[in-house]
């Protein structure tokens, strides 16, 4: 079973006040939860405690200081506020995924996050006085000109799956386009409303709709203001995987909870449900083996 540790997130220390923010951080955690039991690591990138940054130099720093100690997939995020707009759709679309395009050039990445849909990141506690939440925007010509990218380098989309229909989507765009074998990621929420809560019936319907759409392709189990830890067992039984980490957890989480300690609840309850984590070399044989999907018509 693949444990993914989303290190921090876009949120800050304003609303996640544990996470790691400077890149020598970065590198310790990712370092301490690849050899607790994580066979992949997501993050954002951060350099000296301020806003995070797209800077696909200081990514390559990060990137770079993990795999020095640990051979270990390390995939970055990418810019939530850009729309498409017309005639310079295609600008804001390179614009948008250039770092993405500068670390896979070397090869710094084996995965990276394309989102194939848009959605409202609305508050399950909103009240009739908040201010309008904000829309995470995904235009079409944005999710063709990243899986572009994806095609041309070689690496895997990684799809976070706000809503069920992200997945017919994703499967239609990632045949289409030739990319290799997409991850789905499900994007439980207890603090936003989007998708499912964590709970076993949802599960079952977006594990069961990845079959019918992408066949063997992998899942897993993840969410934003969200603990997935109940649907472990879940996930263990119906062959799925999972991902944990700060960036997922419910938002204000105690500095007490850390990454380190996530991952290491989370290889404890697996091997209580009779599984083994995955290492990176079997995360990387497994996608190897599913072959293709891309149609023909």
């Amino acid at each position: 079973m693949w444990i993914e540790v989303a290190l921090n997130g876009p949120w800050s220390r304003a609303l996640q006040p544990g996470i790691p923010d400077t890149v020598e951080a970065i590198i310790a955690e990712g370092i301490a939860c690849a050899r607790a039991g994580a066979a992949i690591i997501h993050t954002h990138a951060y350099d000296g405690g301020g806003p995070q940054t797209f800077d696909w130099q200081v990514y390559a720093r990060i990137i770079e200081g993990i795999r020095a100690e640990v051979d270990i997939p390390v995939y970055p995020a990418y810019p939530a506020s850009m729309v498409g707009s017309g005639d310079d759709d295609v600008a804001e679309a390179d614009a948008r995924f250039s770092h993405i395009d500068a670390l896979a050039a070397p090869g710094l990445i084996e995965f990276a996050a394309l989102d194939p849909g848009s959605v409202n990141f609305t508050h399950v506690a909103t009240t009739s006085q908040a201010s309008p939440a904000r829309t995470y925007l995904n235009p079409e010509s944005h999710v063709r000109h990243a899986l572009g990218i994806a095609e041309r380098h070689g690496f895997h989309p990684a799809f976070a799956i706000y809503e069920p229909g992200f997945i017919r989507a994703g499967a239609a765009l990632a045949r289409a386009t030739g990319v290799k074998t997409p991850i789905y990621r499900f994007m439980f929420s207890q603090q936003f409303a989007f998708c499912f809560p964590p709970k076993p019936y949802a599960l079952g319907a977006l594990a069961t709709l990845v079959e019918e759409e992408a066949g063997t392709a992998p899942w897993m189990i993840s969410g934003l203001g969200v603990d997935i830890s109940p649907l472990i067992g879940e996930a263990v039984a119906r062959g799925g995987h999972i991902r944990v980490g700060l960036e997922d957890a419910l938002l204000a989480t105690p500095v007490s909870t850390t990454n380190l300690g996530l991952v290491e609840d989370a290889v404890r309850i697996v091997r209580d449900h009779g599984a083994e984590p995955a290492t990176p070399d079997d995360v990387r044989q497994a996608l190897g083996a599913i072959p293709g999907r891309r149609l023909t018509v």
